[in-house]
């Protein structure tokens, strides 16, 4: 395994984190509808209460109203939290100094004047990998993020991020990639095992898989909005292997399956970011933490999840 550099140490200390897609968006999680501002700040709180201190966000998410969101709540408390966000790489956005102008206005959004990771949100086959590593590397020499990573890569655009960024004397810090029980894609194609061999610190985006791994779904009683029918026909297939999780989570003092299904992607090596929109769920999510599933569990959820072939979920 590579050294892990000083500047991106303090990633690889923290076990999990927040993810804060859900703060604004209508399409898939009905911002506005179910829940609010008052219910996304409490999450924030309880969160930060629990010890989670590592907050995700993007400037796409909400059309920018999640970034704000985290710093109206940042302003609310005077507690410490280390800020992620993310540029997206649309076909106009094509010069080296895009992801500089970009970031000036999530700091603008967030009210900080650096944050802690910058991450390019998608790769874009238009924009050359070299040029947008070269934008990265730039934020961080101009001070404005501690820490640069990607986001959705693939092994070989990975690699290339990796070269590009290590050429400007830059680390590459963090991959974020959909990674849950039901979606072991990157552990199968040996993105998980290169990011540990090269101290890239992967971060897992979806890790109770919008819901599905919580228990709280079923056939008779799917998710609402465009969840239900991504979800909704895998449903009955999805039983056995909560029915497991249940178990386990009893054989470790009445952890529930969302709990299971966070430590299990803590014990592979990464760092779950679950959303949440309101306290409960935060707390919920921050029992997570503190124990470990043994490696016998382990390998039977990982038995039990080659079952179930899910479809792939993209919006992120």
């Amino acid at each position: 395994m590579t050294e892990i550099s000083d500047e991106t140490r303090f990633l690889h200390a923290i076990e999990m984190g927040l993810g804060a897609m859900q703060w604004g968006d209508r399409a898939i999680w009905q911002y506005g509808r179910e829940y609010g501002v008052e219910e996304v700040g409490q999450a924030f709180r309880a969160s930060l209460d629990a010890g989670v201190r590592f907050v995700d966000t993007a400037e796409l998410y909400g059309n920018g109203l999640s970034e704000r969101l985290l710093g109206r709540f940042l302003q609310e408390t005077d507690q410490p939290a280390l800020i992620a966000t993310k540029f997206f790489p649309w076909p106009w956005r094509f010069s080296k100094q895009a992801p500089l102008r970009a970031l000036r206005g999530s700091l603008a959004r967030v009210g900080v004047e650096r944050i802690d990771l910058y991450q390019i949100h998608w790769p874009n086959p238009l924009i050359g990998s070299d040029r947008l590593m070269d934008g990265l590397a730039e934020c961080v020499k101009a001070g404005l993020t501690r820490t640069v990573g990607v986001s959705n890569y693939g092994h070989a655009r990975m690699l290339a991020a990796y070269s590009a960024l290590e050429r400007n004397g830059v680390p590459l810090a963090a991959n974020q990639v959909h990674y849950s029980l039901l979606n072991r894609t990157v552990e199968k194609d040996g993105i998980l095992a290169r990011c540990n061999e090269l101290g890239i610190r992967m971060i897992a985006y979806c890790p109770l898989e919008r819901g599905m791994l919580t228990g709280k779904y079923t056939p008779e009683n799917p998710p609402a909005g465009r969840r239900a029918s991504k979800y909704a026909k895998f449903l009955a297939s999805v039983q056995p292997l909560l029915k497991y999780m249940t178990q386990v989570g009893q054989d470790h003092g009445g952890k529930s399956c969302a709990q299971v299904a966070l430590n299990w992607t803590i014990c592979k090596g990464a760092m779950p970011i679950p959303g949440a929109k309101n306290a409960a769920q935060a707390e919920q999510n921050a029992g997570a933490l503190g124990w470990r599933l043994t490696d016998e569990e382990v390998a039977r959820l990982d038995f039990a999840s080659d079952a179930i072939a899910m479809p792939t979920m993209t919006a992120h």
